[in-house]
């Protein structure tokens, strides 16, 4: 790979997840690191105001609740009671948003908090709704901060560490890449830390079994992850077509940097393009449990212009179908011309059909969205 291609991941992302660890955030578990929380904020308002570029959209996922929490109440080790850690998170996570919500207004950015748990991306209908709230607030210009929401998981139900999150936060916008802040400048062939021989790579395949087998366990007694959960990350990321830069938190400046396509870290190259993994993922369901038949115009407009399906263009629903599953389109002699992410449930696309949306919330009671299947999500069929 040239030093041209490293560098231009992050110099063309428009759309980027950055996850901070507990030891970077609490500076090792002697509470909330202040000064490094504000100058991440400030970068990344720097990322959203597309200083020394264009304007990029930006996710922090942000370990540090429990770490905090333990501060707070005075212990020294991570318990190992699911019920001391909910504790401790619950504490913790007051100070935490505050931080941000403090640190990020002073740079003139609007902040939210959004907890995630495992039960919530496992779910289709509550992955489109946790995925259409955070692309509302990318819209709105506001930072989303998502931290697991360990006040409710159980052991069954935890991500297991923020890197884990970060990737499937990744994978849930369709983020161009991943950027996990550590307290290592990048990924070494050994722990350097305990062998002065190991040496630094700069780029790999993510996904490359051969990263797997170099890295170690945890490297920290406040956090939960090592180099391994970063590297696994990187092979999540992938498969939605995300690359992942693996860097030093405390670097100066490292996000802007990153951005203005200075190769720092070690960057997980993503084999399959964004756009290329999310279509052929469609393409390649072979049972559809429903499909939507549109009238000449509508499928004209599909395969043409590239636009969005609207349900006025509908004329009737086929099978029975959720939220959020992959259905079929069909023109008027019943030929697929389409597939794509349904954004209403059978039910309701069929009190849709002919229906402009002006219409939806009369005949709904509400409006997911105005369109049944977005550009977005929709995959040409072969002709």
């Amino acid at each position: 790979m040239t030093q041209k291609m490293v560098s231009s991941v992050l110099r063309d992302a428009r759309r980027i997840v950055v996850k901070v660890g507990s030891s970077l955030v609490t500076n090792e578990g002697r509470g909330l690191d202040e000064t490094a929380i504000g100058e991440w904020s400030r970068q990344l308002a720097a990322l959203v105001r597309g200083e020394g570029g264009v304007p990029r959209e930006v996710v922090m996922v942000s370990s540090g609740a429990i770490a905090e929490g333990m501060k707070r109440l005075g212990w020294t080790a991570r318990p190992q009671e699911i019920h001391e850690l909910q504790a401790a998170a619950a504490v913790g996570q007051m100070g935490l948003a505050q931080m941000y919500e403090t640190k990020l207004r002073e740079q003139g950015m609007g902040s939210a908090q959004v907890l995630l748990t495992h039960a919530d991306l496992a779910d289709r209908e509550r992955y489109l709704n946790a995925r259409s709230t955070l692309l509302t607030l990318l819209r709105l210009g506001v930072v989303p901060v998502i931290n697991e929401n360990d006040t409710v998981v159980t052991d069954e139900i935890k991500f297991g560490d923020n890197d884990t999150l970060g990737a499937l936060v990744a994978n849930l916008v369709e983020a161009d890449a991943l950027v996990i802040l550590t307290d290592q400048k990048g990924l070494y062939t050994a722990d350097p830390r305990k062998d002065p021989s190991a040496q630094f790579v700069h780029e790999a395949q993510a996904g490359d079994l051969a990263l797997e087998a170099m890295a170690g366990g945890a490297g920290s007694s406040i956090g939960k992850g090592g180099m391994i959960t970063k590297i696994l990350a990187a092979k999540r990321a992938a498969g939605s077509g995300a690359s992942t830069v693996i860097a030093w938190g405390r670097e100066e400046n490292v996000l802007v940097r990153l951005v203005q396509g200075e190769a720092l870290g070690t960057l997980l190259v993503a084999q399959t393009a964004k756009t290329q993994a999310r279509k052929q993922w469609m393409a390649d369901h072979l049972q559809m449990r429903g499909a939507v038949v549109v009238d000449a115009g509508a499928a004209a407009k599909l395969r043409d212009e590239g636009k969005s399906l609207l349900p006025i263009g509908m004329t009737a629903v086929e099978g029975d179908f959720s939220r959020g599953e992959v259905i079929a389109v069909r023109d008027p002699s019943g030929r697929e011309i389409a597939r794509g992410l349904a954004n209403y449930a059978s039910a309701e696309a069929r009190l849709l059909c002919r229906k402009p949306s002006s219409e939806f919330e009369k005949l709904l009671g509400y409006v997911a969205e105005s369109e049944m299947v977005h550009r977005d999500n929709l995959v040409l069929s072969a002709a």
